[in-house]
């Protein structure tokens, strides 16, 4: 079962990530640490029992990538959000196509029959960094994907992660994605709009959940395949994209899974569950 993990050729490359990749659409071996997060919060959840009928999900900064209408298909119920339109343009998220302003988008890829999408999803603003207590223990699962580097400051991305688990049952999981920097653990970028966690600060965060009642087990290993060690320079390829810079730091993605405190353990379940096959 997967754990808090650094995104790496092998763990892109596995059977269960590539069967991912194609329900995407996503061409496969495409090397891109995007892909490689979808595909991982995607495995996170399915393995857990999240994605099934009668399970709630909560998507923050949903954007236009394709979880939610994937989701809706294997009959979760999905609240999908994204920031208020006027801080989302002054930001540049709508100008590049990285903002949902309603559900039109979240199913642009076909993956969910559209009376089943209309049926299951709703759409909501919301700030990730004052989350509304009317979402407190309203859901099975949350997650993000790249979104809580770009909440202003490393602080306020660790706080994001801590607050959203109010949102989940007892027993609930959250998954998240985020930058993460491989080239130091000391120097970083740490306010902006974009921010770049070092493991120094994954570290104080698992530390806080696990104070908090909370489970969190994590993988350090980096890789060492030939796309673990291939950087993607500005301007960016989009080939090999595992890895890539950003300013002077060499960064790749990170994916932390969270358990809630209290509720019973869901039994690990097979992708042939979810995939129609035996597991």
């Amino acid at each position: 079962m997967l754990v808090s993990r650094i995104c790496t050729q092998d763990s892109l490359l596995s059977p269960q990530m590539q069967e991912w990749q194609l329900r995407f659409k996503e061409r496969p071996i495409h090397l891109h640490r995007k892909i490689w997060e979808w595909c991982y919060i995607s495995e996170a959840l399915a393995e857990r029992g999240m994605l099934r009928p009668g399970m709630r999900g909560l998507g923050f900064a949903v954007g236009q990538e394709p979880l939610t209408a994937m989701y809706a298909r294997m009959g979760a119920s999905i609240v999908a959000t994204d920031l208020f339109a006027e801080k989302a343009e002054e930001s540049g998220w709508v100008t590049t196509g990285q903002h949902a302003g309603d559900t039109a988008a979240l199913n642009n890829r076909g993956l969910c029959d559209e009376r089943e999408f209309n049926r299951l999803v709703t759409f909501q603003f919301a700030d990730m960094n004052n989350i509304g207590t009317g979402f407190d223990e309203q859901f099975d699962f949350v997650w993000s994907s790249c979104a809580f580097e770009h909440l202003g400051s490393i602080e306020k991305g660790l706080q994001f992660v801590q607050n959203a688990m109010r949102c989940l049952k007892p027993g609930g999981y959250a998954v998240h994605t985020t930058e993460f920097n491989l080239s130091s653990d000391a120097d970083t970028v740490e306010s902006g709009d974009t921010v770049l966690f070092r493991k120094r600060d994954i570290e104080s965060l698992i530390a806080a959940l696990r104070e908090q009642g909370h489970a969190i087990d994590i993988d350090w290993a980096n890789g060492n395949g030939y796309a673990d060690q291939t950087i993607d320079l500005p301007p960016y390829k989009q080939e090999v994209h595992l890895r890539v810079q950003i300013q002077q730091y060499v960064v790749t993605s990170i994916g932390l899974i969270v358990r809630k405190a209290g509720g019973a353990q869901e039994k690990p379940a097979g992708l042939g569950r979810f995939f129609g096959r035996k597991g």
